[in-house]
């Protein structure tokens, strides 16, 4: 029988899941079917109220900017999540022996931060391994590195040397990268012949704007900015699974050629058509960028666990940091016009990418099992 990894996620926000997913298209590419995979929301499916719905809680609160850098901060230290570890161990106990019993596996995955503080303990004395894949970049949350894991696999340098300063073992960190679908670097066509595709316009730049699965962010008014300034670009605006934002965008009096676009899974041809990536500091969004080798404009992030990410990307050269529309409207308007600056911060983003990770970390995985 082929031997069998679980992965554990949750939907809080659209990250996890897609790192998830990532990783099993790596090993999948890696092993074929000699390695099985399945995936399981450990938060929606196996912890007790109001855990359970923190997929739902996650959207509204993480736009109360404020009482989300607080919840952050307040947890985020080793001897705090050792607390709250203890303190939930007896409420979450039979939840997780639960999900150990009904997902039987040689290999147990977390692409979480709260599972990878809550399996540890469930685990004791059984001999499934567990390993870690921290999906944030920089701005690394103490829930990541709860003792325990075999093994802590993290995307960045400053992710490891986070580890190593709040206790984690240097033994088990390994600097692989961030888990990016594998698509992203397998698109060889020409940036003209998708457009062609795409019926994209090709005699000006293309901005690619996007809020994540779930259209986040305030890509309302990002949008509209632009239009506004009618700025010489192709607007390509991405909504997720934000409905409402997709048919306000759609009624739009556009004064720019713009394509207004649901939930898709076409990104990795989206951002090898465009020239300019519009985004809020997401990892897996950045990441993306990286890997498609474009310019990074950063719109917003989320206090705590994305700050770091737009330094990380200021640090490299790789974008602009523009959390206000004029700054927005000013950075588009700069790298449309400006061919050798886009062009350098393109080539600055292509040199941070790692396109193999999650086929590496699919590697790592699979020495566990194989």
């Amino acid at each position: 029988m082929a031997p069998r990894i679980l992965f554990l996620f949750s939907d809080t926000g659209g990250g996890h899941r897609a790192s998830a997913n990532a990783i099993i298209e790596g090993l999948g590419l890696e092993y074929g079917e000699t390695i099985t995979t399945a995936m399981v929301d450990i938060l929606r499916d196996y912890t007790p109220s109001p855990l359970r719905y923190s997929p739902e809680i996650y959207p509204p609160l993480s736009r109360v900017k404020g009482a989300w850098k607080m919840s952050f901060d307040a947890s985020n230290g080793p001897r705090r999540v050792r607390a709250l570890e203890q303190l939930s161990s007896p409420y979450l106990r039979r939840y997780l022996r639960r999900l150990i019993a009904e997902n039987p596996a040689d290999l147990i995955v977390s692409v979480h931060p709260l599972a990878s503080a809550m399996m540890p303990r469930a685990l004791r004395g059984n001999p499934v391994p567990f390993v870690t894949v921290v999906t944030d970049l920089v701005s690394i949350h103490a829930f990541w590195y709860a003792p325990g894991a075999d093994a802590i696999i993290v995307p960045t340098d400053q992710a490891r040397n986070r580890g190593v300063r709040i206790g984690a073992d240097p033994a088990r960190i390994k600097v692989i990268g961030q888990p990016v679908s594998p698509r992203f670097a397998d698109v060889t066509t020409s940036k003209a012949d998708v457009r062609a595709e795409l019926g994209w316009e090709s005699d000006r730049p293309v901005v690619l704007l996007v809020g994540g699965g779930d259209g986040m962010g305030p890509v309302r008014r990002v949008a509209r900015a632009i239009n506004k300034a009618a700025l010489p670009v192709t607007l390509v605006a991405v909504c997720g699974r934000n409905e409402d934002l997709q048919k306000d965008l759609g009624e739009l009096p556009w004064q720019i050629p713009h394509h207004i676009y649901g939930f898709t899974d076409q990104m990795p041809r989206f951002m090898r058509a465009a020239d300019i990536l519009l985004t809020k500091a997401g990892p897996g969004s950045i990441s993306e960028g990286f890997i498609s080798g474009l310019p990074i404009v950063m719109y917003a992030c989320l206090p705590g666990q994305e700050t770091g990410n737009v330094d990380y990307v200021l640090d490299g050269q790789a974008g602009i940091w523009a959390p206000h529309t004029d700054l927005v409207v000013d950075a588009v308007r700069t790298l449309a016009t400006d061919d050798v600056r886009r062009a350098a911060m393109a080539a600055a983003s292509a040199r941070l990418a790692r396109p193999d990770a999650a086929r590496d970390i699919g590697k790592a995985l699979a020495e566990y099992v194989l």
